[in-house]
C-alpha cells in the first residue's frame, strides 16, 4: 500500500513539473510576438511609479504605447494603474504626463485611476473603452506578462491583440526566471480563482 502512495505521489509530482515546463514555454513564447493591427486604442497595464516618474518597468511600457501610437496603429493611448501605496499619483497620470512631454496631444490620451491589480487594469479599461465607443485595442506589457494580460482580456471579452515591449528591464536570465516563476503562480491563480 506504502509502495502505490509513493508511486501516485510520484507520478503527480511529474505531471505537475511536466505541466508547468509546458504552460512556462508558453508564457515565453507567447511574450516573443508582436500582434499589433491598426485597433482604436492602445492599452498600457500600469506598473510602479516613484512619484512622478515612471519605474524603469513602466517606462518602457509607456516609451512602447507612445511608439505604436506614432506608428500610427491607434488615434488613442489608455494608462491603466491607479496610487500605489506609499504613492501621491497615480500611475496613468504619471504616464499620461510622460506622452504629453513625448508631443501626444491630451485629447488623445484617457486615463483610468482606480485599478491596482492586472485584471483590474483590463476592467476600468473596458468600462473607458465602452463608454469612449472604442471597440478594439491593442494590450501593451512586459512580454512575460502578456500571455496572462491576454487570457484575462479574453475573460472580459475585449477585442484585444498583444504587442510586448520589445525592451525590457528583465534582461538578464535570473531576472527573467524570477519574473516567469511569478507568472506561473499568477496564472495559475487566476485560472483557479478567477482573479
Amino acid at each position: 500500500m506504502l509502495d502505490r502512495i509513493k508511486k501516485v505521489a510520484l507520478w503527480l509530482l511529474v505531471t505537475g513539473i511536466i505541466w508547468c515546463i509546458i504552460l512556462a514555454t508558453l508564457i515565453w513564447r507567447y511574450g516573443t510576438h508582436d500582434h499589433a493591427t491598426r485597433s482604436d486604442c492602445i492599452i498600457v497595464l500600469g506598473a510602479a511609479v516613484q512619484d512622478t516618474n515612471p519605474s524603469p518597468v513602466f517606462e518602457e511600457r509607456i516609451r512602447h504605447g507612445i511608439d505604436l501610437y506614432h506608428a500610427g496603429y491607434a488615434p488613442k493611448l489608455l494608462f491603466t494603474g491607479g496610487i500605489g501605496e506609499g504613492q501621491k499619483h497615480s500611475e496613468s497620470s504619471v504616464g499620461r504626463s510622460v506622452a504629453i512631454q513625448h508631443g501626444i496631444p491630451a485629447r488623445d490620451i484617457l486615463i483610468e485611476e482606480r485599478s491596482r491589480t492586472t485584471l483590474q487594469n483590463l476592467t476600468e479599461a473596458a468600462a473607458v473603452m465602452q463608454k469612449h465607443g472604442l471597440k478594439s485595442a491593442i494590450v501593451v506589457s512586459d512580454p512575460l506578462h502578456m500571455k496572462r494580460a491576454m487570457m484575462m482580456a479574453g475573460g472580459l471579452e475585449i477585442a484585444a491583440v498583444s504587442s510586448p515591449t520589445p525592451t525590457t528591464r528583465y534582461r538578464s536570465l535570473r531576472t527573467r526566471l524570477g519574473f516567469l516563476i511569478r507568472e506561473l503562480y499568477f496564472l495559475h491563480h487566476y485560472l483557479v480563482t478567477g482573479d
